[in-house]
């Protein structure tokens, strides 16, 4: 059930943000009270520039990316999925329903708030293996 309330805070929470594009007192009240230490961990990712989006051209193929304490996480926005383990152990097994690098990347898609970065899509394979790497060494 914990899951499902998380989901539910971090929705209307988003909606929010698109609108307003600055967190309020009381939505940043509500993520610590749902999410604790998960909200600040990606609060800090959020407001160090830690978050990025990678856009591949001519296809236009996204992935987001979260710099983490010990690697650089390769996160699919619209799957759901990040490659850090806590995802695997927590997130999977329904637990929890964000990892702190995926709960970093809504909140930064929503306040519009990352580097946007422009690739060829020949880097594509090059760039996934390094971050794949990283989630293995987790």
């Amino acid at each position: 059930m914990a899951s499902l309330r998380e989901h539910l805070v971090l929705e209307q929470v988003i909606r929010d943000l698109r609108i307003q594009k600055e967190i309020s007192r009381q939505n940043w009240q509500r993520l610590r009270d749902v999410f604790g230490n998960r909200f600040d961990n990606a609060w800090r990712l959020v407001t160090e520039n830690r978050v990025k989006k990678y856009v591949f051209k001519p296809s236009g193929r996204t992935l987001w990316v979260a710099i983490g304490n010990n690697a650089e996480y390769m996160i699919y926005s619209h799957a759901g999925y990040c490659g850090c383990s806590d995802f695997y152990f927590r997130v999977l097994d329904e637990e929890k329903a964000y990892c702190y690098h995926l709960l970093a990347q809504k909140l930064a898609e929503a306040l519009e708030h990352f580097d946007l970065i422009a690739e060829d899509d020949e880097a594509y394979d090059s760039l996934t293996a390094i971050w794949k790497r990283y989630s293995v060494m987790d």
